[in-house]
């Protein structure tokens, strides 16, 4: 499918210019911020811990612009192509980081008080909401030269404000669309849930065509206050030309609950980064990821699980496959601050090496310091135990297929922690159809 610009691209090595006069001074002020620090902040080298195992010429941005406008009949097309629940509360749909289509919340949500915009809309219409949690958090785990490409270059994204006591029952689904050869893009999830108050939103991230080499650089704030619940899921299905870095803040007040999930299917190098603060007594945040590497695909993960206020807990639960020439990275580190006793932790990787040219590298780690505290760790790699794989040809299903339903189920444990079997059914869905290809 061709696309038609309807501006002139211009470097990333320049300042991105704004994409109209309508653009809030909250956002341009930020924009300008993010564009001093990313001059400021140097590139990843071989000497930073936080880009240890990296192939760091996979890293190199020259060739990307920034985002132009689609073609309307390539949004057009796009939207007809997101798809996902059946029932859900409300749909986003962004092409190059342009808001295509809103399927507006009920009224009884919006008189609830609920807010759900794009985000240079939020930022104009609620600016001291905005100003408190947009990338308030330091970006700690080696990506603070992205984030701050992303500050100054965002244009747009999701607000989604859930006000105290108000439980929206259905998902909210939102769709990143990228076109266009070498475009760069900023999605962006703003998200507050208020003391009580419950939500499920769910990300995808896909591509138009195969072929296209694009950039993304996608930041996630999410903040759950004293008793609220959220789930935050992922879908990334960027095309395997395509780099990609997701950049996720989320932080737990008391008794709160923050469930997140990772997909990761797509990318040419896909790096991820995930820290967790939780910063009431009992709040609890579970980590959640799988990731099915083909092919020269590099996933890249780092995580933090922060245990900043005593009674919390955090589980961590990351699952990879591995296939042809791929490869995985996981940095993990559980660090209970000072007081924070009573902290219950734990952080488990497993990988699923199906060839033996594919490559696992898993660090995870622990920095404690209180007492009474219970923390676990570890890391395991493997491959299809050949008796697993007997009993199933013995039945005469097919080696391929049997791979295949092997990996499902190997993954399946991480979905299957989600509470709503509709999208965990959804997720397994996708997982097949990667595996079909």
């Amino acid at each position: 499918m061709s696309i038609a610009l309807t501006e002139e691209k211009s470097s990333l090595t320049a300042a991105p210019t704004p994409a109209s006069d309508s653009t809030p001074a909250i956002l341009r002020e930020l924009n300008a911020r993010g564009w001093a620090a990313y001059q400021g902040t140097p590139a990843p080298s071989r000497q930073d811990e936080a880009w240890r195992f990296t192939n760091l010429k996979l890293l190199d941005l020259t060739a990307y612009t920034h985002t132009v406008r689609a073609a309307e009949t390539v949004k057009a097309a796009l939207e007809k192509r997101s798809t996902g629940l059946e029932k859900i509360a409300g749909k986003m749909v962004f092409v190059n980081d342009e808001l295509v289509s809103q399927t507006i919340l009920n009224d009884t949500l919006r008189q609830q008080g609920v807010i759900w915009k794009p985000l240079a809309q939020a930022a104009a219409e609620h600016p001291e909401l905005f100003s408190k949690y947009f990338m308030v958090n330091e970006t700690r785990l080696g990506s603070a030269r992205f984030a701050a490409l992303h500050q100054s270059a965002v244009r747009n994204g999701t607000f989604l404000y859930v006000p105290a006591g108000v439980t929206i029952d259905l998902p909210i689904e939102v769709f990143h669309w990228a076109s266009g050869a070498n475009n760069a893009s900023f999605p962006h999830t703003l998200l507050i849930v208020e003391r009580n108050a419950k939500v499920t939103l769910i990300d995808y991230f896909g591509s138009e065509e195969k072929n296209n080499s694009h950039l993304a650089i996608g930041v996630n704030d999410l903040h759950v206050a004293e008793g609220g619940q959220l789930t935050y899921v992922a879908v990334q299905e960027w095309n395997e030309q395509s780099l990609s870095f997701q950049i996720n803040h989320t932080t737990v007040a008391g008794n709160g609950t923050a469930q997140t999930l990772n997909v990761n299917l797509g990318g040419r190098y896909a790096r991820t980064e995930n820290l967790s603060r939780l910063v009431g007594e009992g709040a609890r945040s579970d980590m959640l990821a799988l990731t099915a590497a083909t092919g020269t695909q590099e996933f890249d993960q780092r995580t933090l699980q922060e245990h900043a206020a005593p009674g919390a807990s955090s589980d961590l639960l990351y699952k990879n496959t591995l296939d042809d020439q791929s490869r995985t990275i996981f940095a993990g580190l559980i660090r209970v601050d000072e007081g924070a006793h009573r902290t219950d932790a734990y952080q488990k990787v497993r990988n699923l090496l199906l060839s033996d040219d594919a490559e696992a590298n898993s660090a995870p780690g622990l920095e404690i310091l209180a007492d009474d505290v219970r923390c676990t760790h570890g890391a395991t790699s493997g491959q299809i135990e050949k008796e697993e794989l007997f009993y199933m040809l013995a039945r005469g299903i097919d080696k391929r297929t049997a791979q295949r339903l092997i990996v499902q189920g190997f993954l399946s444990e991480t979905v299957d922690r989600l509470e709503d079997p509709v999208l965990s059914a959804a997720i397994g869905e996708r997982l097949t159809r990667k595996f079909s290809r």
